[in-house]
């Protein structure tokens, strides 16, 4: 997935021109993901989750970390460890001996942007305890809800390649993120820009010192969110949507295909990248954009076929090629 191309001709709302202006932020300090930040962005307008995937040191807690900075949202991280518990994650009721009575502790949940660091390394009760917070946008103790802050999404990494002392997230869980990111290793030319960066005296724990700021707000995210949604698909594009989805549960190379929830997901994200390229219309080329990261991670190879060395976004590409295109 690489960004939208934005044509000069096409007129865009404050909102829009605010979301683009991210890119050129957070390149201030995280060089060459320019598709994962507009993953970002577009998990942001969908109210989604996101599930970033990549091998360690190539920058995805600053990644998120730069992307709540630029765009003036609170962010928090939790270290996912086999002995977290729920109420780590979500708070707890916690005993005041001045008050003699129990008061809530908001847990890391109550953020706009939280990065769930390492997901797969904690127990399935704390995964199903974000889950929940993740679905609901609430927290639930002894019978009072909390909700949580607007905007709110999750960010969760897992590193693809160490499996040892890990828990592997279930496909209910998989479902309910919107989009599987996945983060790349820099160019030669990108870890030169790296290093000389560093050498210069980059921090990554300090953003203000190179220069990062806030160039979007909430209220932009708000109104883009409201443009999103008017955005209009035709009836032929709405079928080409289902027909994808259908056609993965039908791959022979495939023993889960994707769900009606993934059909969803894949119209809005197309709806989100069309508005991010100054368009108010889907097109077939929209939804192809967002087909592998809005559903990777909804489907499931057969094991031979693993065995074989095929992949899932190979298979995706099969299908893209195979299912007709509307006119």
């Amino acid at each position: 997935m690489t960004g939208p191309v934005i044509a000069p001709a096409v007129a865009q709302p404050d909102a829009r021109a605010a979301l683009h202006r991210l890119r050129a932020e957070v390149a201030k300090a995280v060089v060459g993901q320019d598709a994962v930040v507009t993953g970002l962005v577009i998990a942001l307008l969908c109210r989604g989750h996101v599930l970033l995937e990549g091998v360690p040191g190539v920058a995805k807690t600053l990644l998120v970390r730069t992307v709540a900075t630029a765009l003036d949202l609170e962010s928090k991280r939790v270290q996912f460890t086999p002995d977290l518990m729920p109420g780590d994650v979500t708070g707890s009721l916690v005993f005041d001996p001045h008050t003699a009575a129990f008061t809530f502790r908001e847990g890391p949940v109550f953020t706009n942007l939280l990065l769930a660091d390492e997901i797969n390394r904690t127990p399935p009760k704390t995964q199903s305890a974000l889950l929940e917070v993740m679905e609901e946008r609430q927290v639930s103790v002894e019978g009072e809800r909390r909700p949580l802050p607007e905007p709110f999404i999750v960010a969760a990494t897992q590193n693809p390649i160490e499996y040892e002392g890990t828990y592997p997230l279930p496909e209910a869980q998989l479902d309910r993120f919107l989009l599987k990111l996945t983060v790349p290793l820099p160019s030669r030319d990108e870890e030169l820009g790296v290093l000389r960066a560093h050498h210069a005296g980059f921090d990554p724990r300090d953003l203000r010192a190179v220069g990062v700021r806030p160039v979007a707000t909430a209220a932009d995210l708000a109104a883009a969110r409201e443009a999103v949604r008017a955005v209009h698909v035709a009836e032929p594009v709405l079928g080409y949507i289902v027909d994808l989805c259908r056609a993965t549960r039908v791959a022979p190379a495939l023993e889960l295909g994707a769900s009606p929830r993934g059909a969803t997901g894949l119209l809005a994200t197309a709806k989100a990248w069309s508005w991010l390229a100054g368009r108010d219309h889907v097109t077939p080329d929209d939804v192809k954009a967002v087909a592998r990261p809005t559903l990777r991670h909804r489907l499931r190879l057969r094991p031979e076929v693993e065995l074989e060395g095929m992949t899932v976004d190979a298979v995706l590409d099969a299908v893209l090629a195979t299912v007709p295109t509307p006119r």
